[in-house]
């Protein structure tokens, strides 16, 4: 599963904590993996995964998604990472909760 792949390795990786949903009490700063998509052709392995960025301030969380996308571009040294291509990020404040975030998305190859 390419998500358990990733908290795994970004938790060793990040200096913030990595989950699959919103705490109940989060901390001021965290991340959040989501796959938004998968497939699979020729026993090969595809997915888009979005990594939401959370901080006190936007520019703090801006700085966050930098970390974040070179730790995750780094995950090709994984043996079951093919491949992490930046599909895309932006400014994706959450209005409603009143959140500052960023939101990168990559696709993946892997086993």
């Amino acid at each position: 599963m390419i998500e358990k792949t990733l908290i795994d390795y970004l938790s060793t990786t990040l200096t913030v904590p990595v989950y699959m949903e919103r705490p109940v009490d989060p901390p001021g700063k965290y991340v959040i993996i989501q796959k938004t998509g998968s497939s699979k052709h020729n026993q090969i392995c595809s997915a888009m995964v979005a990594f939401q960025s959370y901080a006190p301030t936007l520019y703090e969380a801006a700085v966050l998604n930098e970390v974040v996308k070179v730790a995750v571009e780094a995950s090709i040294s994984l043996p079951e990472i093919v491949s992490a291509k930046l599909n895309s990020d932006y400014n994706f404040t959450n209005t409603a909760m009143k959140q500052n975030r960023y939101q990168a998305v990559f696709n993946f190859t892997h086993y």
